[in-house]
């Protein structure tokens, strides 16, 4: 039997009835038989990033840190606010990135995708998380999935087209986190 996949999913939105949240809650369903998905709620409380704090950044840093470090891959699913990713996102990534050379993100496959109510879904924003995983030594993992009129999309029927994006998304985000376990292992 083989092992099971973990994708430990992280919302970058902080509001209650987020329709990034609703994604990632409509993702589990498109998974591959075999993987689980955990979801790490802490966003709210991690502190702002600060290199004076790194040696003892606190409680919700170490809980991100290990969340990530037990996982296989990680989705993300973000909102766009002004053209980018919300500030809370890019400083649990920018935690999440340290210490230097032994960090959670390192060589850790990471999709992203995003709803947005906007008719352009959330393409800058993943740009911008692309970018900074790069930086951060993660394995951004395809193109992600962008979901336009999100209020009518996730609102309805699941469309074809966001079942079988949800389907390949997932697809390639395991078939990356199995490549690294059997790197790992050979």
């Amino acid at each position: 039997m083989a092992a099971e996949t973990t994708i430990l999913t992280l919302l970058g939105s902080l509001r209650r009835q987020s329709v990034n949240g609703r994604l990632l809650d409509l993702a589990a369903g498109y998974a591959p038989d075999g993987t689980r998905f955990t979801r790490w709620a802490g966003l709210r409380d991690l502190p702002p990033f600060s290199e004076d704090d790194e040696a003892d950044p606190g409680h919700a840093v170490f809980e991100l840190r290990d969340v990530i470090a037990a996982a296989d891959a990680v989705l993300i699913a973000t909102p766009e606010y002004n053209g980018s990713l919300p500030g809370q996102l890019k400083n649990a990534l920018d935690w999440a990135s340290r210490p230097r050379g032994a960090a959670a993100l390192d060589g850790k496959p990471v999709t992203v995708i995003g709803a947005s109510p906007s008719p352009g879904g959330t393409a800058s924003a993943q740009e911008h998380a692309r970018v900074v995983l790069t930086r951060s030594g993660a394995r951004p993992v395809g193109e992600g999935l962008r979901v336009p009129h999100a209020y009518d999309v996730l609102g309805a029927p699941v469309a074809g087209w966001l079942a079988s994006g949800l389907t390949a998304v997932l697809a390639e985000l395991t078939d990356a986190a199995t490549a690294g376990s059997r790197a790992l292992v050979a």
